[in-house]
């Protein structure tokens, strides 16, 4: 019986598969690797901000920065056009951990690495806040010398005018840096009214000499700041449309009139952040104009393009607003002030329709493959308990991975006819999910589901055992495999010999670790990283061949 103890078909999963090279997990299973450069991917993509179920954020942050070492050791400046490509092209729900590379890059690299991390600050560092981020990174790798003064420098001077000042008097100040520390660090030389901007920065001038120039937004800010009255702010407003919300002093913004002089104008991520401030102040009610307005501006597929709108940041508003909750705070709605305005406390049906469809829009286009398909959501309790979180952690806008990954499969079984859900911890069992719902309904129904250990290879050993024809198995899941008799890899292998099927598999991981659960030297699987703008896309064209 000794085949019974060591055999490469049927192999607990608390062993390695006899002649694979495997490593155990966190949970005690064993998988298989992901070489550096993955690592640094699903790193850039995913981040390790937040703890895992096995993992602090301290142990992952530091098992990556690693990697992304041996990387820079390999091939600096690939790394660093891989962090610019998945930065300017909108893949990561979040820009830290992009800017967190650059800066090891600057900081760590050779001399060229350093320079072309150096020469690509404004490309990865598009906004105020993150140059902010940036500098607070780079300080933990380096001091201010010649090369990180210069691109500094040359992050204000490559900016028109125009756009200099916005990011001036929007982005005012993040982790104890301001516009004025930087400037007084970097030196940027300029003449003429950039000059005089540059002055205003650091208080040396106000802003009375930018009327009608291309500073003219200082000046306007500066009125902003002691205006009194709504009428005032709104009279502003409507003066200059480069005006944020964020420039208005914070006791004008409860007022609906205001936003009702922004929303025009209000940037795409300003009104997907906004959207509970403006329900709760009486602007957004059904079918009224600034609601139709609304509703216009999510699903304008060219907009959210335009604004690198990642699906995450929908999803992540999408729950939040449909659990009565902002993005920007932690408390929950207040259930009415008195009984007439309880109403207005709701949220409005045609936004949360409007939130969903702009979720589905966010993806890269993604065309129907056409093939049987299950889509396997792990729901395991580490699933439960890993988040995708708002950078600065806010509680409240926290979306567990088991959720994310949910609304992940939606987006294919929105364009697949033939497919169905299964739910696996230490069992396997349909979902009663329809392609038809809204999403936010899916992540409630979801939320009530049980959870156990894992068991990845539940979904290929629940179709063999149930005779279900599948061509292409998508399974979501952290990769903290253990509790099953047998290995994924097995358990694909048996089902496609005793089905006749040459079944393809995709791992979707959502989780920036080291492991993941495809064997190389299977062709015909394939891991991708979870809660990329690109991953449905991707599967998309694996499945096609």
């Amino acid at each position: 019986m000794y085949h019974e103890y060591f055999s490469t078909k049927k192999t607990p999963q608390t062993e390695p598969i006899p002649g694979k090279d495997m490593i155990r997990n966190r949970a005690g299973g064993f998988t298989f690797k992901v070489d550096d450069w993955k690592r640094l991917e699903r790193f850039l993509v995913l981040g390790s901000s937040e703890p895992v179920y096995y993992a602090s954020a301290k142990e992952l942050t530091i098992e990556n920065a690693n990697a992304v070492i041996r990387c820079m050791k390999e091939d600096g400046m690939e790394v660093v056009a891989r962090i610019v490509e998945v930065s300017e092209a909108g893949r990561a729900p979040k820009n830290d951990s992009a800017l967190f590379a650059l800066a090891m890059c600057a900081g760590m690299g050779d001399a060229k690495t350093k320079t072309a991390a150096l020469d690509v600050l404004s490309r990865v560092a598009r906004t105020g806040t993150m140059l902010f981020s940036f500098l607070t990174y780079v300080e933990a790798f380096r001091g201010w010398g010649r090369g990180l003064k210069n691109s500094v420098a040359g992050w204000y001077d490559g900016k028109t005018l125009s756009a200099l000042t916005y990011q001036i008097a929007k982005y005012r100040q993040r982790g104890g840096w301001t516009h004025r520390d930087v400037l007084r660090l970097a030196h940027p030389k300029a003449d003429g009214l950039r000059n005089e901007v540059y002055k205003w920065i650091v208080g040396k001038t106000d802003a009375s000499g930018f009327v009608d120039t291309e500073a003219q937004l200082l000046y306007d800010f500066e009125r902003l700041q002691v205006a009194e009255s709504e009428k005032s702010v709104i009279y502003i407003l409507n003066s200059n449309q480069s005006l944020s919300w964020e420039m208005i002093p914070t006791q004008h913004l409860g007022s609906p009139r205001i936003w009702e002089a922004l929303l025009p104008n209000l940037p795409m991520t300003a009104t997907i952040r906004n959207l509970a401030r403006m329900t709760k102040n009486g602007l957004l009610v059904p079918m009224s104009d600034a609601t139709k307005l609304v509703c216009e501006k999510i699903i304008n597929p060219d907009a959210l393009k335009y604004a690198r709108i990642h699906p995450f940041s929908v999803l992540k508003a999408l729950v939040a607003y449909g659990g009565r909750r902002s993005v920007w705070t932690s408390g929950n709605w207040p259930y009415y002030t008195s009984p007439i305005e309880a109403k207005d406390y709701q949220p409005v049906a045609q936004v949360l329709d409007a939130l969903d469809e702009a979720f589905h829009l966010a993806f890269d286009n993604t065309e129907m493959y056409g093939k049987r398909t299950m889509l396997a959501l792990d729901t395991s309790g580490s699933m439960e308990f890993n988040f995708l979180m708002e950078s600065g952690g806010r509680k409240g806008t926290e979306i567990s991975a088991r959720v994310a990954s949910a609304a992940m499969a939606m987006v294919t079984a929105k364009l697949e006819p033939e497919h169905m859900f299964l739910a696996f911890h230490t069992r396997a069992y349909p979902l009663q999910i329809s392609p038809r719902q809204r999403l936010d309904d899916v992540v409630k129904y979801l939320n009530a589901q049980g959870s156990g250990g894992t068991d990845c290879a539940l979904p290929m050993q629940w179709a063999l055992q149930n005779k279900v024809p599948i061509d292409a198995f998508i399974v979501y899941t952290d990769g903290e495999t253990w509790a099953g008799p047998i290995h994924v890899t097995q358990a694909l292998e048996a089902y496609r010999r005793q089905m006749g099927i040459p079944a393809k598999l995709v791992i979707v991981g959502m989780t920036a670790t080291e492991m993941t659960l495809i064997d190389p030297v299977d062709t015909g699987s394939l891991g991708v990283v979870g809660f990329s703008a690109a991953a449905p896309n991707v599967i998309s064209q694996f499945i096609t061949g």
